[in-house]
């Protein structure tokens, strides 16, 4: 046992003293209950997502739970429904901290619901190329706007009694390789751009905890980044919160609990547990160290009520599928759609007399994206349903073209279980011998295995069957998992396929695993059996066959074991591409006005790759084209998170931006369409023109495995505006909704070091409406790039006028000096108040 510390002042190194915080000096004396295994023991996940609990100390088990666009709680796959919230960029759209302190609120109560004390989010990464696959987590391309939206969400999930996790600590913008890149990226660049929006939540929200990254910062691993992690965020910002590790990110033992990490996730296994107790021993390791990673994370499940059984409130809190949540969500949405373009005010549709809907996102309207985030919703409406159950036979739905070209899990309509009837499916699970471990009903058709589940004997098959609900004729058969697949049907047709892991990425088996598909010739309502036999992956034999990837002998990437989802395929298509663009053609003929609803799937909004191109998967452009020179009026929805190109825009009449609107989607897209509600929204990130016009876009390593932020701090509007890349399609910050706006003046109210605007501005339009004034400060030294440094909203009735104050924030009036290495104030420039960079209203000199 050690004896309790005496002062708040520990060694954590041969040559380097901390002064902890008192918030943390308050636990050293539960410290000195344990002896250095109980500690250490206390600092790796017991499971998937729990920590483990200590008697002794009064220390209750913890439980994490993804949350970006809803708590899943602790199964990664089906769980109980949760409800799925609009996506990060459809909060930060609105740019409004009340929306997103809603937000926060609603999330702390779904996870107090589920007992879940963290909820890992938001996501502060920034949109520095619009080709990054997990942006659509993500709140915007520009620091002060993203630090400003998760503050207020952290500050409302927090003040209910649970945690905030900001992540990802830092500059992982991107997905490819994402365990071995080298982000480049210069101290300035880091300092005034990416590390901010933590800063920020940190600062204003204190945040209670982080998250460290896959990815190297300058050849340095995020989970060891001394100069990050404890140098600037524990002892510069004087911070108290705990950081744990991106799952399964952690390589080394000594390095990383040197490095200012303080959780290793998950568990059981990793990299310290035995290891770092021998590391102690040895000396490699203080264990004052240790002992301030355990204070950091006692503290945590005191904020949280895990630390001598303190609760934050009781419920009950509202079901996911209430009238009250479903009323927050959708409300929500519309706040953040963006309405780009509207000529002759096309939106909101009249009470038109023939509308016609048309596109597969219609159908299947996407409301979250893929990977981590992913969530079960007690229901997500579809654009289709919502505006069938308003206009009734005045809306024609026609279905579109093909928008993947990868296989999805089956719906579980389609299918259903031989033994009991229900939808869905039949799973049993296999042992090495071949014995039956277990048979159940699953009402979907995906399932994970390795992961959350609790099995005494690890399976070594699972088969997959179901009765179609299918046509007599070509039905598509297959299944989602890295293995070897075996699918057969009662007629005796049977098709092998062998799928194996070929990236580098542990979760590429959970997040994007290999598929396979084939036709069968069936009778209607056939039975269908798919097994999989479970493939083990040997991944120190893969890394060692490739020495340019940072691997130590200890890697918590070589403790994943053989985990992934794993689900069935089984669809039926009588309609083709051309069939349905010829249907479009003639439907948009005999309607009024035509809406075609195009965007992304989770196949190109996810987690673990990005994407190549922001054109449109399939030939949706070519739907949109065509319907838009058959009807009288068209009109464009975008469902989808981030930039797309738009080559029919000179073709449509209007253009809204739905964003991934979460489980309300289809009621919150006809809201907008039916002026129900307005779209408030402004663009979050900058829409190019064409594919490679922006400031920073690739995001592939070289062979060095880096990725370079050539562009310094003038990612995005920055480098537009700086001509540095060619003027965007849209603006950062633009958006139209169903007002129009005349700002009658605007000046300086007071300076200093915060300066505050003054604007007066009038409703011109017929309808009431909320307009977001925003500023910019536009330095003179063209050294340093423009940036946004405040906004305001306000509601205005039409016809009348308010004055609005937008106060600026000063640390986006500051420089990082990289030779005195301190900031300094930027000095002399210009104030642009503006409806984005694109429509500047008013100039003010500022000193």
């Amino acid at each position: 046992m050690n004896a309790p510390f005496n002062d708040s002042t520990i060694t954590t190194d041969d040559t380097d003293e901390t002064v902890l915080p008192d918030s943390l000096v308050r636990q050293l004396p539960l410290i000195a209950r344990l002896s250095l295994e109980e500690k250490v023991r206390l600092l790796t996940g017991e499971t998937a997502f729990t920590l483990p609990g200590a008697d002794s100390i009064g220390l209750a088990p913890m439980a994490f739970s993804d949350g970006p666009t809803g708590v899943r709680g602790l199964k990664f796959a089906g769980g109980e429904p949760v409800a799925l919230f609009p996506n990060a960029t459809l909060i930060s759209g609105s740019w409004d901290d009340d929306i997103a302190r809603e937000v926060g609120e609603m999330l702390s109560d779904e996870a107090r619901r589920q007992d879940i004390h963290v909820v890992l989010g938001p996501t502060v990464n920034l949109h520095r190329s619009p080709l990054g696959g997990r942006l659509f987590e993500a709140y915007s391309e520009d620091p002060y706007l993203t630090g400003r939206t998760a503050s207020a969400y952290v500050s409302g999930m927090q003040a209910r009694g649970t945690a905030a996790c900001l992540k990802h600590l830092v500059a992982n913008e991107s997905e490819t390789l994402r365990n071995f890149v080298d982000s480049r990226v210069t101290e300035r660049t880091l300092r005034e751009v990416y590390l901010l929006p933590f800063e920020m939540a940190a600062e204003d929200a204190g945040a209670w905890s982080m998250m460290a990254a896959y990815n190297d910062i300058n050849g340095v691993t995020a989970t060891e980044h001394r100069e990050i992690q404890q140098d600037i965020v524990k002892r510069e910002w004087g911070w108290d919160g705990l950081i744990m590790s991106d799952w399964f990110a952690v390589k080394r033992t000594v390095a990383s609990a040197n490095g200012g990490l303080d959780l290793v996730m998950p568990g059981p296994d990793g990299p310290w547990g035995d290891l770092l107790v021998a590391a102690v021993r040895r000396g490699e390791v203080p264990e004052a160290t240790v002992d301030e990673h355990l204070a950091r994370l006692l503290l945590l499940a005191e904020r949280t009520g895990a630390l001598n059984a303190v609760t934050a409130g009781e419920g009950p809190w509202p079901a996911p599928d209430s009238d009250l949540r479903r009323e927050q969500l959708r409300r929500i949405a519309t706040r953040g759609m963006v309405l780009v373009k509207n000529n002759e005010n096309v939106l909101p549709l009249d009470a038109p007399d023939a509308l016609a809907l048309f596109g597969r996102h219609a159908y299947e309207t996407q409301g979250m994206g893929g990977g981590s985030a992913q969530v079960n919703p007690p229901h997500l409406t579809s654009i289709a349903d919502a505006l069938t159950a308003r206009l009734g036979d005045r809306l024609t739905v026609v279905d579109g073209v093909d928008v993947r070209t990868r296989p999805v899990p089956a719906d579980p309509t389609f299918v259903s279980d031989p033994v009991t009837g229900e939808p869905g499916v039949r799973v049993t699970y296999l042992a090495a011998d071949g014995s039956e471990l277990l048979s159940r009903h699953e009402d979907g058709t995906t399932i994970t295995i390795g992961w959350d589940d609790d099995f005494t004997e690890e399976p070594a098959a699972v088969t997959f069957t179901a009765r179609l609900n299918n046509q007599e004729g070509p039905v598509r058969l297959g299944g989602i998992a890295a293995g070897t697949w075996t699918v057969s049907a009662e007629t005796g047709a049977v098709q092998r396929h062998e799928l194996p892991i070929t990236g580098y990425d542990p979760a590429e088996a959970m997040l994007r695993p290999p598929s396979c598909v084939a036709a069968f010739n069936l009778p209607a309502h056939a039975l269908v059996t798919a097994r999989l036999d479970i493939a083990g992956v040997d991944w120190a034999a893969m890394f060692a066959a490739n020495p340019a990837l940072d691997i130590a002998e200890e890697s918590h990437l070589l403790a994943t074991g053989s985990f992934g989802s794993v689900a069935l395929v089984a669809e039926q298509r009588t309609t083709t591409d051309d069939e349905a663009l010829a249907d479009a053609e003639r439907a948009a003929r005999a309607a009024d006005t035509a809406v075609v609803v195009v965007g992304l799937t989770e196949e190109d909004e996810t987690e673990a790759v990005d994407k190549s191109t922001l054109a449109l998967p399939g030939r949706q452009d070519e739907l949109v084209r065509r319907v838009a020179a058959a009807a009288e009026h068209t009109v464009v929805v975008v469902n989808a998170a981030t930039p797309i190109l738009m080559p029919w825009l000179d073709d449509v009449d209007a253009v809204l931006v739905a964003g991934l609107p979460g489980q309300e989607a289809g009621d919150a897209v006809a809201d907008v369409l039916t002026g129900r509600a307005e779209p408030t929204g402004r663009l979050v990130t900058s829409y190019p023109r064409a594919d490679g016009q922006t400031p920073a876009w690739a995001v592939t390593p070289g062979e060095d495995l880096a990725v370079r932020y050539t562009e310094g701090p003038s990612i995005g509007y920055r480098g537009h505006h700086a001509s540095t890349a060619p003027e965007p399609l849209f603006w950062f910050g633009q958006g139209l909704g169903y007002g129009s706006w005349d700002y009658v003046g605007a000046t300086l109210v007071s300076g200093g070091r915060a300066p505050v605007v003054q604007v007066e501005l009038a409703n011109t339009g017929s309808r009431t409406s909320r307009e977001t004034v925003q500023v910019y400060f536009q330095p003179v030294d063209a050294a340093h790039p423009v940036r946004l440094v405040g906004y305001t909203g306000v509601l205005v009735e039409p016809g009348a006028t308010a004055k609005v104050e937008v106060a600026c924030d000063s640390r986006l009036l500051r420089c990082w000096d990289e030779d005195g290495r301190a900031w300094r104030p930027l000095g002399a420039g210009e104030l642009l108040v503006a409806r984005g960079l694109g429509d500047v209203r008013a100039r003010i000199h500022l000193p």
